[in-house]
């Protein structure tokens, strides 16, 4: 373990909170941030706070009802349909958000003298999404050290995870059935196994599946 300090961006979801767990592992001193965003539902910010208070994380929630406003999407509108086409990017899509929500965590992380930001992004299982791509994360990371004269060192460790080995690091961690339960993915706001119809759920419990599965044969 590092004697260093480390901001978790949290969302309360599978990803930031094995990520979550990932940190206090290897770090002596964790906080995580949450973002508040308009987001379609507010239950994420609770499971968030929950979960901090559950872990005894110091968890800070910041105003960012700004991108509500600049940035309409199927996250961030209950009016709008959750809906993905091939070809294009899903419409819950926020334009702008890793970029702000992590440059937002540098802003904070240096205020408190961490080194560390830590965020769940991944390559492997993802939508497309522009900004959850390594080389996104390596150029920001340049441009947050230049921009406030400070060592900081965005972490990733899913990035090149797929989900049922992202359950294999929970697991790892001895957090598999506390990610299993506590957690919140589903685009409908529903807290553990999810609606199991949006694409969260689906991509969660394929992954779920397929690593049950692997630890089963394992067994056997």
């Amino acid at each position: 373990m590092k004697k260093e300090k480390a901001i978790v961006v949290f969302s309360g979801g599978q990803d930031s909170t094995t990520c979550l767990f990932w940190a206090k592992a290897r770090y002596s001193e964790v906080e995580a941030v949450t973002f508040n965003y308009g987001q379609r539902h507010k239950l994420e910010l609770e499971c968030a706070a929950n979960i901090a208070q559950d872990l005894g994380i110091k968890h800070h929630i910041l105003d960012m009802s700004l991108l509500n406003q600049l940035a309409p999407s199927a996250l961030t509108r209950d009016d709008i349909d959750i809906q993905e086409e091939d070809g294009k990017l899903p419409n819950t899509f926020v334009d702008g958000r890793n970029h702000l929500f992590l440059s937002f965590a540098a802003v904070l992380a240096k205020q408190v003298g961490a080194r560390h930001i830590i965020t769940g992004v991944c390559e492997t299982d993802f939508s497309g999404y522009p900004d959850c791509r390594d080389i996104f994360i390596k150029s920001l990371n340049v441009t947050l050290n230049l921009s406030m004269d400070y060592p900081f060192v965005i972490e990733t460790p899913l990035m090149w995870l797929n989900k049922a080995e992202t359950w294999a690091l929970s697991d790892e961690l001895g957090a598999f059935d506390y990610v299993r339960s506590q957690t919140l993915t589903c685009y409908n706001g529903i807290i553990a196994e999810g609606c199991g119809e949006c694409p969260a759920c689906r991509l969660r419990q394929r992954g779920l599946d397929d690593y049950l599965s692997l630890r089963n044969d394992r067994v056997l």
